[in-house]
């Protein structure tokens, strides 16, 4: 149905490097590539033989052995002998991995070009950053002009084209709206067009009709879901507490705020600011109090004898390193035990960050009235009392018990023993219960007690905040990033390569905040356009989406990359209309772009002179996330239970999730419509996360995750087939055929192609799968018994088992299909 794959590998055997037929740029490919491998022998800190290679002007200079290059004649330049390995002597960099030989064509071509860099260019001392893009505000740069203007639908299409004109290159073009529909479906509402609304798509040939299908899309609530679900991964969200206890915690009301905030398109910088300090803001609501969330999703360590302080710190610490990444795009954790080794970010920095984050605690926020709060926080006084007798008598019982009396005991009976009152969950709880009434009925009517005045309390939701202390704590820097070894005593600041705090006396978690977002920061607008961006094209303007530091990469587009950032948070246009950090408007720019609408399909020329489509000449063919893969079986079944926000939920998964974790959970599967909400809402253990969410390369939630993989593996393929939640999709999918699609076999299959793939079958597909449909007929028939096995254990008498059992089968084989997971 695509391509021929030795077919293709064969056009990547000849495939030389990216970009080798456009002018090597020295901002773009030399300098990242000599900061990398050269600057720390002939940088800021240390210049052997008086070579400095951080500047183009110092290069051309060369060192006291002379001249290291001829500008237009790199074969007799002493650098490239050097990195070769042919200049007598020991090949460059030392004690690092050579060049490769496409690093080293970079570095010839350059050369031969000319070796021209711009005259400005400071070299980095090490510490102020000096030199480094990302640390220079951006400007917005004037629109190229290029050649095909007629291709053009927007600004970023103009940038785009201009790099592929000077490659020699030409975009592709549109993809066929069918493709457009779905792709522009999946990737703003994790959800594939349903065949009524690719009908209705292909009906409206009036202008305009690809913008208006945009603003219904991005007005659609499903769209909060699919970009929470980003936004939840660099959240870090989870349903546990992490660690090995892993106990159960609750703060979906958070995951509820980022949905909602979305949908309402919260300006940007108020959705950072909201997160980072919602309870310091006057007259703070309760939703901007949930929003202080984000820093709640840290791990939680709940085993006996820790030191609380130690991983109290441990949290703080994630809190830093996670700003740091997110908003900034920079690895601030590398400065916890020294100062930064590549970025200039001191130790004393990274702690003077952390003392913003130092000075919170870290309540649970009741949302019910004042007075049902009160009464459940009486009967919690009362049952902790009741539960920390109950323990001490639990721990008395247990020493009276001989070696070999304990030795005897049920595993799981041992497991909960050792567990707290609160860490235990409920099936824990009746399970010990009936124990004890066995062989501990003193214990037994005090659990039972307590059982029942846990029954009583009044049932509302509370989620986990930030609340900042009246009495700030001190902070010292953590000599080697131990907490024990207090270094100096340090008040709130941030990087002095960055922008100033505006308040700089006395500074609090809001001022940070507010200097995140701050117009003159030079990185929040480039980091967040960058994410997005890198969600529709599969990877960012700058890869290394997660540092733009010294060693992250060089963007391709430097100057699409400044007019996206600069347009993000201070849009221009000729009637001065836009509004500032505006994210729907951003995600309208690019989905209408030419850029992003063209077609994905494999091009010769673009296999050997881009492999990588690092300058977009095409779309890129993605695999959909491990819970847009669920929710697209939910959808194409008919299962799907649109409901949003509210509490998390338990689909399917397999016996023995939590055979290998230190405390069994109970994983109860739902039976009611809960069981088929979207995968956003799926119950997330950290220490056992799901395994379909899993196999498809979910995060772990134990760390911020801003790019997630994405494998192939033959258990993907096994969980399509095999797993209980898409045999349900399978057998839905083929119930639902039956009963909406009357006519002909032929007619049936084009209707569930439609449902799986939005398109109709190939006469080839058609062909093929309706030998399938037959041929399974035909087994079934002859063993029927087979056909029952494939089918819902509570299925009518009244039904045709054989044909069924066919249609199931034709359906398990659609949504395993290639096309089915992934996003062309």
């Amino acid at each position: 149905m695509r391509f021929s794959f030795p077919t293709f590998l064969a056009g990547l055997t000849l495939a030389i490097p990216a970009f080798a037929t456009e002018p090597v740029d020295y901002l773009r490919d030399v300098k990242p590539l000599l900061a990398k491998n050269c600057y720390g022998c002939h940088g800021a800190k240390l210049q052997k033989s008086g070579l400095r290679l951080d500047t183009a002007v110092a290069i051309i200079k060369g060192g006291k052995n002379g001249l290291v290059i001829v500008p237009g004649k790199s074969r007799e330049s002493r650098l490239i002998e050097a990195v070769e390995g042919n200049s007598g002597g020991e090949r460059m960099p030392l004690k690092k991995t050579p060049l490769t030989s496409a690093q080293i064509a970079i570095l010839k071509s350059w050369i031969d070009a000319g070796a021209r860099g711009p005259a400005a260019e400071k070299p980095d001392d090490g510490k102020s950053g000096a030199g480094h893009w990302a640390f220079t505000a951006p400007v917005r740069p004037p629109i190229p002009v290029v050649k095909n203007s007629q291709w053009l639908r927007n600004p970023i299409d103009a940038f785009i084209l201009a790099r592929l004109e000077e490659a020699g290159l030409a975009p592709s073009g549109e993809a066929d709206r069918v493709t457009l529909m779905r792709r522009l479906s999946l990737d703003l509402l994790g959800l594939p067009p349903t065949i009524e609304e690719v009908d209705a798509y292909l009906a409206d040939q009036q202008p305009g009709a690809y913008e208006r299908l945009v603003d219904r899309l991005l007005g659609s609530p499903h769209y909060g879901e699919r970009w929470g679900r980003h936004w939840l991964d660099v959240a870090r969200y989870a349903d546990s507490n992490g660690y090995s206890i892993d106990g159960p915690r609750e703060i979906w009301k958070y995951r509820e705020w980022v949905i909602d905030a979305l949908n309402q398109n919260l300006p940007f910088d108020q959705f950072v600011i909201e997160q980072q300090a919602g309870d310091m803001l006057p007259g703070a609501t309760t939703e901007q109090k949930i929003a202080t969330g984000f820093h709640r999703n840290t791990q939680i360590n709940q085993e006996g004898g820790i030191d609380l302080e130690q991983f109290r710190v441990e949290a703080v610490a994630d809190r830093v390193a996670t700003t740091g990444v997110v908003f900034l795009g920079l690895t601030l954790g590398c400065a916890r035990c020294h100062d930064h080794k590549f970025d200039p970010i001191s130790q004393k920095e990274f702690y003077q960050l952390f003392a913003f984050l130092n000075n919170q605690d870290e309540p649970a926020l009741p949302l019910a009235s004042p007075e049902l709060a009160a009464q459940r926080e009486a009967l919690q006084a009362k049952i902790n009392q009741l539960a920390a007798e109950f323990m001490d008598q639990q721990q008395d019982w247990l020493k009276r018990l001989s070696d070999d009396e304990r030795s005897q005991l049920d595993r799981d009976i041992q497991v909960i023993l050792n567990l707290g009152f609160e860490q235990r969950d409920r099936k824990q709880k009746q399970t010990l219960m009936a124990f004890f009434k066995k062989r501990a009925p003193a214990l037994y009517e005090k659990l039972k007690a307590l059982e029942s005045i846990e029954k009583n309390q009044p049932k509302f939701p509370t989620t986990m905040v930030l609340k900042e202390r009246p009495k700030p704590r001190e902070t010292y820097i953590h000599v080697s990033g131990d907490f024990t070894r207090k270094g100096a005593a340090l008040t709130p600041g941030v990087p002095a390569v960055l922008h100033p705090l505006r308040n700089a006396a006395q500074p609090t978690r809001l001022d940070l905040a507010r200097w995140l977002v701050d117009p003159e920061n030079p990185l929040i607008g480039r980091v967040t356009v960058n994410r997005i961006w890198q969600h529709y094209f599969g990877k960012g303007l700058v890869e290394t989406e997660n540092d733009f530091g010294t060693q992250g990469g060089m963007p391709s587009h430097p100057e699409l990359l400044d007019w996206l950032a600069c347009q993000f948070i201070a849009p221009a246009s000729a009637a001065g209309e836009g509004r500032a950090w505006d994210l729907k408007s951003l995600h309208r720019l690019i989905v209408t772009s030419a850029t992003y609408r063209q077609s994905s399909r494999q091009r010769l020329d673009l296999a050997k002179l881009d492999p990588n489509n690092r300058l977009l000449g095409r779309q890129d063919r993605l695999r959909l996330e491990a819970e847009v893969i669920r929710d697209e079986g939910l959808a194409a079944s008919g299962l799907l239970n649109c409901k949003i926000g509210g509490p998390s939920v338990f689909p399917p998964q397999p016996e023995g999730v939590f055979r290998f974790t230190q405390v069994p959970r109970e994983w109860k599967a739902s039976t009611d419509r809960d069981r088929w909400r979207r995968g956003l809402y799926t119950y997330f253990w950290r220490a056992a996360p799901h395994p379909a969410l899993m196999v498809f390369d979910a995060p772990d939630a134990a760390g911020t995750c801003t790019r997630r993989v994405r494998s192939n593996t033959p258990l993907q393929a096994l969980t399509l087939l095999n797993d209980e939640a898409f045999l349900e999709f399978a057998q839905a999918l083929a119930a639902r055929v039956s009963q909406e699609k009357q006519g002909s076999d032929s007619e049936r299959m084009q209707y569930l192609f439609r449902l799986c793939l939005s398109r109709a079958p190939g006469s080839a597909e058609n062909h093929r799968l309706q030998q399938l449909l037959e041929q399974q007929r035909a087994e079934f028939g002859r063993e029927p018994k087979e056909a029952r096995a494939l089918l819902p254990a509570r299925l009518s008498t009244q039904a045709n088992i054989v044909e069924l059992g066919a249609w199931t089968a034709v359906a398990r084989v659609l949504l395993n299909l290639d096309e089915f997971i992934t996003r062309d």
